[in-house]
């Protein structure tokens, strides 16, 4: 195994105060590392003297000869007036990177929607991240070092680059460095952990303590197991951060099962450490606690339509212009939806950009009033959403950190206990020096913690997360995770974040892009079993549009370039007609073997538990696959 770059004794000192002492390291051939720590603690430090952008101060590093390194940076420095071809493959004729099947998987997985002769300065913010990224895997390097490459992805792109990383190192050839707050990434990719442990001032401010790096081996979960270990035999004083660790290892051993089927993840030991550790959270407590605040009664959506103008040089599409609407010349993004929100459901919302997600939270909120059908609400409830952006809290940038949360209220109850504004400041990662700070001289990601700090002590009974992992390093977002699990109310969350989706929801629905809202019993999973369907019905459709124009020589006809008959089509509708007979039926029989679920639950009947719980998978699994034939057919019939 070749060995890439080593680290020996390497310091970094910033003005007076040394930000990294005594580190060694060493890449090697088929290393993939995860590069996990607070934000500031120095990651980014760490990457650029690896990748030799940056110098150390003390030590050495060290690169074989011929060594080539490509960089991700978190800025994506592209030059305007250039455009995306040069980008992402300058000086190189086309022929060349065409001819390669690695080049044309990262175009189709990058840059679908991209075209590569627009000027990079007329990018979406997403586009230009995934260009910049696209430069970086198309470069012929040994080390590839990724800052935040995830940021920007969708859960399908996520996906799509974890399994281009995998195959990328399959034969052992080259190492990966990536900095990412992606959990499932982590545990996808990565073979070794780097901790980025910060340094701190010491004793008084007299005697600072410069950082350090701890390493693990595996990816997250092994990470996770490793550092609960470290701390149960170090006896830490920190206790509440260790309680914090064995219940996100609960999670994983509970939720995860594909993620603990590494070998070096050791079961044993596990299941010993988390023994005596009850479930994340009490779902039939929560649910109890929610109905008391909220009534039955939550947020409906009943027939609801969302239609848009045309953008310019946009086709209105085809849902828009069917007959019977009144919508032609419009997109539609929404199309005849009725989704029932219940007390204290946890639900995570996927889809596709454009698909409408941001649509559906505003509709919720009450921000946005549908073209078709309404939003019923009940009259108990209180929405509160969680914006990407924290400009609100310009408002409040004189304030200290600690007041800014006082300001809406100095306590509320969590869990069952009740928190001072202190102890929550605490709990998300706030010292007794930070909460104290300023609001204006705080980083990204601690803007983002005390935005959702004031969101939470407002005690809304309807939250709305929309992609609320911007800006957390890990241990923030298991911290807030953890305030999460005892929050009782109905949860919405958008997120690209595969893992805080299947960590604090308890389903997930999806926009594919076609207007409806569709449940996904198999989780995300599903979902991208359903896009990847989506994609290739869509692929050989277009396949036969080129054979059918090419054997004609002419235009072809609507019912030719789809390449179906009126009779395949109507054939189709029949049979979407018994799958939706079949699927109410498989979704009243599911309703029912839930409600026999909480009622043995309830009971304490465990034998009736296991047999109704394996019931109900099988009820989940079949409804999945109803659903699946379905949307072939409906491909079919609306060709």
């Amino acid at each position: 195994m070749a060995h890439l770059i080593g680290m020996e004794g390497m310091g970094v000192t910033l003005g007076a105060r040394p930000i990294f002492a005594d580190v060694t390291l060493g890449l090697d051939d088929g290393m993939r590392v995860g590069v996990l720590g607070r934000n500031g603690a120095g990651k980014s430090t760490l990457l650029k003297i690896l990748a030799g952008t940056a110098t150390a101060d003390a030590g050495r590093v060290t690169r074989a000869g011929g060594t080539r390194v490509a960089v991700l940076d978190q800025a994506d420095a592209l030059p305007a007036g250039t455009t995306v071809r040069d980008v992402v493959h300058p000086g190189v004729d086309e022929h060349v990177w065409a001819s390669q099947a690695g080049v044309r998987d990262i175009h189709a997985g990058l840059l679908a929607d991209v075209s590569l002769d627009a000027d990079v300065a007329t990018l979406s913010g997403g586009q230009r991240r995934r260009v910049a990224l696209a430069r970086v895997l198309t470069e012929e390097a040994e080390v590839l070092i990724l800052d935040e490459p995830t940021n920007h992805l969708d859960v399908e792109g996520v996906d799509w680059l974890a399994h281009h990383v995998q195959e990328r190192y399959r034969r052992g050839v080259g190492a990966l460095v990536v900095v990412t707050h992606d959990r499932w990434f982590l545990d996808a990719v990565c073979t070794r952990v780097w901790e980025v442990v910060p340094g701190h001032d010491g004793p008084g401010g007299r005697a600072p303590v410069p950082g350090r790096v701890e390493t693990y081996d595996g990816g997250y979960a092994a990470y996770v197991l490793a550092r609960a270990e470290r701390a149960r035999t170090a006896a830490v004083a920190e206790e509440k951060r260790s309680n914090l660790l064995r219940k996100e290892l609960a999670w994983l051993r509970r939720g995860a099962p594909a993620r603990t089927s590494k070998p070096k993840f050791r079961l044993d030991a596990a299941a010993e450490l988390i023994a005596d550790e009850p479930p994340p959270r009490d779902p039939l407590e929560l649910t109890r606690l929610a109905t008391t605040r909220l009534g039955k009664d939550v947020l409906d959506l009943e027939g609801v339509t969302v239609t848009y103008p045309l953008r310019p040089g946009e086709a209105a599409d085809r849902a828009a212009a069917r007959p019977g609407t009144a919508f032609g010349g419009t997109r539609t993004v929404l199309d005849d939806v009725t989704w029932r929100l219940a007390p204290g459901e946890r639900v995570g919302l996927v889809g596709v950009n454009g698909a409408g997600k941001s649509t559906l939270l505003r509709l919720l909120a009450g921000t946005q009033q549908p073209t078709a059908g309404r939003v019923r609400r009940g009259k108990t409830v209180q929405v509160r959403t969680l914006s990407q952006e924290t400009r609100e809290l310009d408002e409040v940038a004189h304030l200290r950190v600690i007041e800014a949360v006082e300001e809406v209220r100095g306590r509320v109850e969590v869990g069952g206990k009740e928190l001072t504004a202190g102890q929550l400041v605490e709990r998300l990662g706030f010292t007794r020096e930070r909460a104290w700070t300023p609001v204006r001289d705080l980083s990204g990601g601690e803007r983002r913690r005390l935005q959702l700090l004031r969101l939470l002590v407002a005690e809304p009974n309807v939250l709305l997360l929309d992609e609320p992992t911007n800006d957390l390093d890990t241990d923030t977002l298991a911290a807030v995770e953890d305030l999460l699990d005892g929050w009782p109310g109905t949860l919405v969350v958008v997120s690209h974040d595969r893992y805080l989706l299947e960590r604090v929801t308890d389903h997930q629905v999806a926009l594919l892009g076609d207007g409806r809202l569709r449940d996904l019993p198999g989780g995300i999973d599903q979902y991208l079993r359903l896009r990847h369907q989506l994609e290739a019905a869509a692929d050989e459709s277009m396949a036969r549009t080129a054979a059918t124009s090419g054997s004609t020589g002419t235009a072809a006809t609507a019912d030719d370039a789809a390449g179906t008959s009126p009779a395949e089509q109507r054939a189709a509708r029949k049979e979407m007609a018994r799958l939706e007979r079949q699927l109410a039926k498989a979704s009243a029989r599911i309703e029912k073997l839930h409600a026999q679920l909480a009622e043995a639950s309830a009971g304490g009947d465990v034998e009736r538990l296991t047999r109704l719980a394996a019931e109900s998978r099988e009820a989940e699994a079949e409804h999945a696959t109803l659903e699946e034939e379905w949307l072939v057919a409906a491909e079919v019939a609306e060709q």
